[in-house]
């Protein structure tokens, strides 16, 4: 039974990270924060962006709860696992896929593809206000129509 839970734990912390992904994304990186997340919406120069550190502190928070519940294997750890599991869905489908950091990922697929019309929908407007479809992985059939 502990292990259920632990599993459903793990799958509910990753949708609720993409729920709380899609919060901060709206409020807080087209809001205060913008001044580091704006240097995900210009063209970039290198390999890294400012915006990139958004990522190091969500994987300093999933390993720390890992680490401070390691040795029970409690519902920290799980949740920390949980959004390590997030992180790296996020980095394959936002940065690989979408973005072409790397440019070996293709992919015919519906969902892939509404996932990266999406994301093209967000980046069309290059400025702070006025943004669209803020999530990555809940795409809404009604941002798709534009």
């Amino acid at each position: 039974m502990q292990v259920f839970l632990n599993i459903l734990i793990m799958l509910l912390t990753i949708v609720l990270m993409e729920c709380f992904s899609w919060l901060i994304h709206k409020y807080l990186f087209h809001g205060p924060l913008w001044f580091m997340h704006k240097s995900h919406h210009q063209k970039s120069h290198s390999f890294f962006e400012w915006n990139d550190l958004f990522a190091l502190i969500f994987a300093m928070v999933s390993l720390d709860l890992m680490y401070t519940d390691r040795n029970q294997y409690g519902y920290l750890f799980f949740i920390g696992l949980g959004i390590t599991i997030y992180g790296l869905v996020y980095f394959i489908l936002h940065d690989w896929f979408v973005h072409r950091r790397f440019k070996t990922f293709k992919s015919n697929n519906k969902y892939l593809q509404a996932v990266r019309k999406a994301h093209k929908i967000h980046h069309k407007n290059q400025g702070k206000e006025k943004g669209k479809a803020f999530g990555l992985l809940f795409v809404r059939k009604d941002v798709l129509r534009n």
